[in-house]
């Protein structure tokens, strides 16, 4: 059975722990537990702000909404309205949350009137920037997998375009896809990985046109297939992280400090394996930790609450989470339409 409204459990779930791993971002696990106490024991913070992670979760959120609203999801449609709001949260004086350089550089280009969105395209970036925004592709209704799996490379490739920032962001959207429709926690890597295998060299050329030629890419198989093998690998470290699992011991020694794409999703996964029914211990596990904490938190919550719904979240957090209004929203309009 699926969660109770998973797309709002999981917006919200992905804020809360964006905004835990906030202040933790840069930090060791002894320095952090030294400023806030046991990692069991973190408390949102006051006032609970979030980082770019949900900013631009909520830019690609609002993008496909408007996408979909115009008819069936293609390149064509999804395109121009997330370029759009990409360019506005670039410009965006909230835009003051630490945001990353490849973000900024590809924006910056995607403002530029003419220049084709390729030209935007940092091709050598693969940074998690791209896979941890991409939960609404996961979360919104009917599309078919290939319209999921095109659209979620096609967001990556606007901001980080190789080959291993799409196919993690095809594979985050994924697995937020198999959680809200009710996949067993247990079973996840194993299907992760069938999904590996069935599209490791796949290239979806109606949605990335040329970008590996950019890329210099000797084909668009060879290009695509790079990065499922990459995210291959990172998924053999988490297999071996589950078969010992420790939840006193930073995921990030197990799998990668989670700066890069494939690591970030090995990361927020562990986190939230390890706590599959305990959705606030998944979020502080990755707020508490030697990597990209708000991005692995981030990650874990997005997971949690497509598994358990939107009543996996203590009301006294979600009450005061910034962007409350607008997570809500879009996460009622996701699990309305389911």
């Amino acid at each position: 059975m699926s969660a109770k409204d998973p797309a709002t459990g999981s917006m919200l779930g992905l804020a809360l722990g964006d905004a835990l791993g906030y202040p933790t971002e840069f930090r060791s696990v002894a320095s952090i537990e030294a400023t806030y106490g046991p990692w069991r024991q973190l408390e949102l913070p006051r006032p609970a702000l979030v980082t770019d992670d949900t900013q631009m979760t909520l830019a690609l959120g609002r993008g496909l909404r408007t996408a979909m609203e115009h008819g069936p999801l293609t390149a064509a449609t999804l395109e121009p309205p997330v370029r759009q709001e990409f360019i506005d949260w670039w410009r965006s004086p909230e835009n003051n949350r630490a945001p990353g350089n490849t973000c900024l550089t590809a924006c910056r280009v995607l403002s530029e009137p003419g220049r084709p969105w390729v030209a935007a395209s940092q091709t050598g970036s693969k940074g998690c920037g791209a896979n941890m925004r991409v939960a609404p592709l996961g979360l919104a209704p009917g599309l078919t997998d290939r319209q999921r799996a095109g659209a979620a490379q096609l967001q990556s490739a606007l901001t980080h375009g190789h080959p291993t920032a799409l196919a993690a962001s095809d594979l985050t959207a994924w697995a937020v896809r198999l959680l809200a429709q009710g996949a067993d926690p247990a079973e996840l890597p194993t299907l992760l990985r069938i999904y590996v295998h069935g599209n490791r060299t796949t290239y979806h050329a109606d949605w990335l046109g040329d970008l590996w030629q950019h890329a210099g890419a000797a084909s668009p198989e060879a290009f695509i297939a790079y990065g499922w093998d990459e995210c291959r690998g990172v998924l053999d470290r988490l297999d071996a992280a589950l078969r010992t699992p420790d939840p006193e011991t930073d995921p990030c020694l197990s799998v990668g400090e989670g700066w890069i794409a494939e690591e970030a999703l090995a990361a927020g996964l562990l986190c939230f394996l390890l706590f599959p029914e305990d959705p606030v211990s998944a979020l502080r596990r990755g707020a508490c930790s030697a990597g990209d904490s708000d991005s692995l938190a981030c990650l874990a919550g997005a997971f949690a609450g497509a598994h358990l719904g939107a009543d996996a979240w203590p009301t006294a957090w979600t009450d005061r989470i910034e962007y409350r209004e607008e997570l809500l929203a879009l996460g009622a309009l996701w699990d309305a339409a389911a």
